[in-house]
């Protein structure tokens, strides 16, 4: 229509005839005149003719408007031109133009009326055009004014306020995107930083955000990414818990915690960490035990790192057993403090959950489902606390038994056997457990160890004993077995494994346990390597101090050995080669230390030998042995009995058998009598040198259970040893730098007086030592120990008597008494005023004992019970030989008895001065037999059945020399009848 409209308005409205003469040339050639087109229509044309001209009319030039027509016809004339082919061509496109032409001009003339008809029309619509357009501007117009005046201004600026709406949300939504997408390197380092709660936290408000925003193409791969992420922080988080078996830290594990609560998997977390706890332990001691091997056994052939635990374990050297049970045992204590510190933490932690439940009561079901958790937690807990230590046993149970241990220094399996008990302590702390794993193990261990640690110092006992040169070793006057180290128990309740510094100075009565002790550093199992030099007990005596207070003046710190001669250190205290001393303290280093006297006045240092000092110090380790290992208790003390037993025989069989000329005796036979030996004089068989019935019982067990009788005979290399000869030693024989057969020294006065009294000492020490032995007896054997110190231990100072009676009996030469009674007159007459010489040779006898008792109390010192001794035993034999002498009288009168009489108190009055001994032994024995001379028939009668304590001979006498004066032959017969009666069951 604006089409139209336009060529109306730039045509005007115009006639078809004016319109047609405004077309162009060419149009106008083509359309027929006004004339031509009367002319045609006047012209009478047959139509079916007309029709066959203009069909006659070539399709080309019905083909399109820009067709050119001249140029068509002029490219159809042919080179050579006729002239009247050419005008007979030309009338025949006339004649079909103008058939054209009155065919248009006919068509024209009847579209007439439509044409002026719709011209019309088309003038009325471009009216009613005009008018619309003048309606739409103002229209517009208006329009125009309503956009400026309130479409603009309101309604843009409610539109605008929208768009800001709805681009602030889709910039938060960018940014929140922008966020999520850059969680991942915040997450990284959060795990960097440990920071797991806050990790899991992000996590989850991330995957939280990420569905809000999952309908973005992006979010749905970030949301798959935060899963994989969380999965990963679980890895690391379990990673981080197993952390927590060794080395547990407050901080690191609360974290780990909160970040299992943010999970909602605690229980599985408590589970996972048990599991961690077994496999640290595991790990932990492999790696030790490996790391010790390959070091120490190392061989680049061999695969250690793909043994099992156990052969691993059997590859650790003598050398490094020590270093790796130690490093064992802290590795393990590291693992169990940590457990022990996740107990206490989660009882503070649900001390505070309850507190806080209770503060905050709304919850129920939560709060509930705490408490069920809490719950299971300290159950899992508690459990755990028997399977961690079931595993540590099980894993130094296989440590121990992977190495014979019977070949350890003392020293060494002390503290084996210490670490064990300290790892058993940990344990009874730990969980209350017995440790019955560890206790089995270590017993077998340590019966293995000790029948052949034992064994062999029973063999070094008897080597130092054959080699005792029985000298006295100078100790100080106030020694005590407390100043051994090996006694150091007695002094101080702690294990020898922990240093003195670590224990706290306040005299507080609770018990800190072992975790409490050692909760924030420290370890139990430090060994103490340089301990030894502090425990060096500085016991031997100065040299060349006579006083004392100046002995006590310059030794008054008892843990400095400086002063003690190299010598002494060598035999005294380095004893642990369990070689014999090389070399002895010389009799004049001996005599230049402190003088004493025999008879006792001041209180002296006790007499003890190299020997004795080596068998408390057996006796103090067997004692540590025990303390650290009670299930063999008994066997320890069993075998502590033997050493005493050992010692107090080897005493018996140097000294105290009546073997006068025999330095080196065979095997001892305690039951023989005095007696027996052919050169045995008169008095031997007095009966003053017999040994107790309590005494000959113990020598007599004592050779039966422990000494080897066969060891040395014949047959001993015939046979094999048997199990029983196993446990047996030899006899010891007595050392050849010992001689008991010279006069000069009094027969061995000096070596019998520091064997005998270095036992009795011995014994002494076993009393005090009694009522700690009878706390770690258990209760079914304690019998043994009671009958071990009631017949063996108390029996040592019974052996003084048989062992001194031998120096009383060759000191004084009773023969040559009997010699010199025998020629005294004794039928006298007169009552004599004078005594008889031979009371004047016996005191010059007496005499010269006690000037060689003083003379070997300057070479050792003779304490007042050995005087006591010696002097009874000399005393008892003069008082015996005195009877001896009176009975051997042919003929007596009264005036002879009382000449009896007057030597003896003669003899009486001048041993009292050279003797503090009182009352005097044997006196009455004497004074007895002389007044039996005066005794009527029947008195005597009595007086035989009453006093059997005289030899038959000497009743004898009396019946035949008093009695035979003034009593008949019969009588005297039923006398010497009664006489043979009391003698006949001593037959």
């Amino acid at each position: 229509m604006q089409k139209i409209k336009s060529l109306m308005s730039r045509q005007g409205l115009k006639s078809p005839q004016e319109s047609m003469a405004d077309m162009s040339p060419v149009e106008n050639f083509r359309t027929p005149s006004k004339e031509e087109l009367r002319e045609l229509r006047d012209q009478a044309i047959d139509p079916q003719a007309e029709q066959e001209l203009i069909d006659s009319i070539e399709e080309v030039y019905f083909s399109s408007d820009s067709f050119d027509m001249v140029q068509f016809e002029l490219g159809k004339l042919p080179p050579d031109l006729n002239l009247q082919d050419l005008e007979e061509y030309r009338d025949k496109l006339k004649r079909q133009q103008a058939a054209v032409s009155k065919k248009v001009a006919d068509l024209i003339l009847e579209k007439q009326p439509s044409y002026v008809k719709e011209l019309e029309r088309v003038t009325s619509l471009q009216t009613n055009l005009q008018l619309a357009a003048v309606i739409c501007t103002n229209a517009r117009r208006q329009l125009s004014f309503a956009k400026e005046g309130f479409t603009e201004a309101s309604l843009g600026l409610l539109a605008n306020q929208r768009r800001r709406h709805l681009l602030t949300g889709l910039l938060k939504s960018l940014r929140t995107i922008k966020t999520l997408q850059r969680t991942d390197v915040r997450l990284s380092e959060m795990l960097e930083e440990e920071d797991y709660p806050g990790a899991i936290q992000l996590c989850l408000e991330c995957q939280k955000a990420a569905s809000t925003f999952k309908h973005y193409s992006c979010i749905s791969e970030l949301n798959s990414k935060l899963q994989d992420t969380l999965e990963q922080i679980e890895e690391q988080l379990d990673v981080a818990l197993s952390k927590t078996c060794k080395h547990f830290d407050v901080s690191h594990y609360t974290k780990v915690q909160l970040a299992y609560t943010l999970l909602g998997k605690t229980q599985t977390a408590m589970d996972q960490l048990h599991m961690h706890f077994t496999q640290a332990i595991h790990n932990t001691v492999f790696q030790v035990v490996l790391g010790y091997v390959e070091l120490c056994a190392g061989n680049a052939d061999t695969k250690f790192q793909k043994m099992q635990y156990k052969d691993l374990c059997t590859h650790i050297t003598p050398d490094s057993y020590i270093p790796c049970l130690t490093d064992l045992c802290k590795a393990l204590w590291e693992v169990m403090l940590s457990y022990y510190r996740t107990m206490q933490w989660h009882e503070e932690h649900d001390k505070e959950e309850v507190v806080d439940a209770g503060a905050d009561s709304t919850g129920d079901e939560g709060s509930d489902e705490s408490t069920v958790g809490r719950s299971y937690v300290k159950k899992k807990l508690e459990h755990g606390l028997s399977r961690i230590w079931q595993d540590v046993q099980l894993k130094v149970k296989a440590y121990l038994l992977g190495t014979d241990m019977s070949n350890f220094k003392y020293d060494d399996f002390i503290v084996v056997l210490d670490v064990v008990s300290r790892l058993m302590q940990v344990g009874e702390e730990f969980c209350s457990s017995k440790s019955e794993v560890l206790q089995e193990s270590i017993k077998r261990q340590s019966v293995n160890y000790f029948k052949t640690y034992h064994r062999t110092r029973l063999e070094e006992l008897r080597m130092f004993l054959e080699n005792e040169t029985w000298e006295l070793c100078p100790v100080k006057s106030n020694f005590s077995i407390t100043q051994l180290h090996e006694f150091g128990f007695m002094g101080q309740c702690r294990s020898p494994s922990v240093s003195p510094s670590r224990h706290p100075a306040t005299s507080d009565p609770v018990q800190l346990s072992l975790f409490e002790q050692y909760l924030h550093g420290g370890n139990p199992f430090e060994m103490q390597i340089d301990n030894k030099e502090e425990d060096t007990e500085d016991v031997l005596a100065s040299n060349g101090y006579e006083s004392d207070e100046l002995e006590k003046s310059v030794y008054q710190d008892y843990d400095s050995d400086s002063d003690v001669a190299e010598e002494l250190k060598q035999d005294y205290v380095d004893e642990q080669t369990g070689d014999a001393p090389t070399k002895s303290v010389s009799k004049e280093t001996l005599r230049s230390r402190k003088k004493s006297d025999y008879n006792l006045n001041k209180a002296n240092a006790p007499i003890l030998t190299n020997t004795t000092l080596n068998v408390i110090r057996l006796v103090g380790k067997y004692i540590q042995m025990m303390n650290i290992l009670k299930p063999i208790a008994f066997d320890v003390i069993h075998c502590v009995s033997q050493l005493f037993d050992y010692y107090l025989y080897a005493v018996y069989t140097f000294f105290g058998r009546n073997d006068m000329h025999d330095s080196c005796p065979s095997t001892p036979n305690p039951g023989s009598q005095p007696g027996a030996s052919k050169h045995a004089p008169w008095y031997e068989s007095s009966g003053l040198g017999l040994i107790s019935s309590r005494l000959r019982t113990t020598l007599n067990r004592i050779q039966e259970s422990l000494i080897d009788v066969e060891a040395g005979g014949e047959n001993a290399g015939s046979h094999g040893p048997t199990e029983e000869r196993k446990e047996k030693v030899p006899s010891p024989h007595l050392s050849q730098l010992v001689v008991l057969t010279s006069g000069g020294t009094l027969y061995g006065l000096a070596e019998r007086v520091v064997a005998t009294e270095s036992l009795v000492f011995l014994a002494e020490q076993f009393e005090l030592l009694q009522p700690h032995l009878d706390t770690m007896m258990p209760p079914a054997k304690k019998p043994f120990l009671q009958q071990f110190y009631s017949q063996t231990v108390s029996t040592a100072s019974e052996l003084r008597k048989p062992t001194y009676w031998i120096v009383a009996a060759k000191a004084i030469d009773y023969e040559q008494m009997l010699l010199l009674m025998a020629g005294v007159k004794w039928d006298i007459k007169e009552i004599m005023s004078q005594h008889n010489v031979y009371v004047d040779v016996l005191l010059k006898e007496f005499e010269q004992f006690n000037k060689r008792l003083g003379d070997v109390s300057r070479q050792v010192r003779i304490p007042l019970p050995v005087s006591n001794v010696l002097w009874e035993h000399c005393i008892r034999l003069a008082n015996r030989t005195l009877v001896e002498g009176y009975a051997n009288v042919k003929k007596c009168s009264n005036e002879g008895r009382a000449l009896m009489q007057l030597d003896f108190q003669q003899f009486l009055m001048k041993l009292e001065k050279l003797t503090d001994l009182r009352p005097i032994p044997d006196k009455e024995f004497v004074e007895t037999y002389i007044k039996a001379y005066y005794l009527t028939e029947n008195d005597m009668e009595q007086f035989i059945k009453n006093h059997r304590e005289y030899s038959m001979k000497q009743l004898a006498n009396l019946v035949n020399v008093c009695l035979g004066s003034h009593i008949n032959k019969k009588a005297r017969q039923k006398l010497l009848a009664a006489i043979d009666d009391i003698d006949r069951p001593k037959r």
